[in-house]
């Protein structure tokens, strides 16, 4: 049985060669779960880490009862992290956090309120603790990838994020997708987000694994890519059936308490 379906809540925490981070990870990742608004368990995605992280990962679940993880034969990129982890995720909603821990997963209390009414919620790193030319890029390729989407949203690369599961399960996935989540929320008919204002600090360990390339050039090539994908995508609605318990639309019934 996959344990994630005991919980309300599922944190994903992919991560790739974040060895020195592992234990802090854990101390922090546990002490939200004991503070978070419902029941709530973590799942680290290892993204075919070369270092150790493997290893610390597969310690912390086995000191933390409600730490999981699967791990990848080889590294596939954080969109193939976050499928894989939307894939797994039984629970009827569904978060994401970045490994570095820039973002706090405490602010998933802030998040979480507003899934009564909405298919996502994002957080708006309103105070960057990044250098200015990093700032600059991220502000160019949302201003960028808003004109190519019109998805209308300020900060998408915000690692905070709250899902519903059955809805994050549709989002059409190939590489670099990660970038476009409210764009791909509103090809769902009837769907919404909402943009929620959070924390954000300094890296202290590890090293980032984005680039000027992976962060800005292919960003743009995958506007277009979206834009192909948005003309094509397919919508369906089932007016009548006699299947009992038809598709999976039952998975965001959950109350957030």
């Amino acid at each position: 049985m996959n344990r994630t379906s005991e919980y309300e809540f599922t944190v994903i925490v992919p991560l790739y060669n974040e060895e020195d981070n592992i234990l802090r990870l854990e101390k922090t990742l546990s002490a939200y779960l004991r503070d978070s608004v419902c029941r709530t368990c973590i799942l680290f995605v290892n993204d075919g880490s070369t270092d150790g992280s493997l290893a610390g990962i597969r310690a912390a679940c086995g000191r933390q009862k409600d730490f999981y993880y699967i791990s990848f034969a080889r590294n596939c990129g954080l969109s193939a992290a976050l499928k894989a982890g939307f894939d797994y995720v039984e629970s009827p909603f569904t978060g994401y956090i970045d490994a570095d821990l820039q973002t706090d997963p405490e602010d998933f209390n802030i998040l979480l309120p507003y899934m009564k009414d909405y298919d996502m919620a994002i957080g708006v790193r309103v105070k960057r603790n990044d250098s200015g030319f990093k700032r600059f890029q991220s502000k160019f390729a949302n201003s960028f990838r808003r004109m190519m989407t019109g998805d209308g949203a300020t900060d998408t690369g915000c690692p905070l994020k709250v899902f519903r599961t059955a809805a994050a399960r549709e989002f059409p996935m190939f590489k670099g997708m990660h970038r476009f989540f409210p764009a791909l929320l509103l090809l769902q008919d009837g769907a919404r987000y909402k943009e929620v204002p959070v924390s954000h600090r300094q890296r202290t360990a590890g090293v980032s694994k984005f680039t000027v390339w992976n962060r800005m050039m292919s960003s743009f090539a995958d506007c277009f890519a979206y834009r192909w994908m948005r003309s094509r995508y397919i919508r369906y609605k089932v007016s009548d059936t006699n299947l009992k318990d038809a598709g999976r639309g039952g998975a965001g019934a959950a109350e957030v308490r």
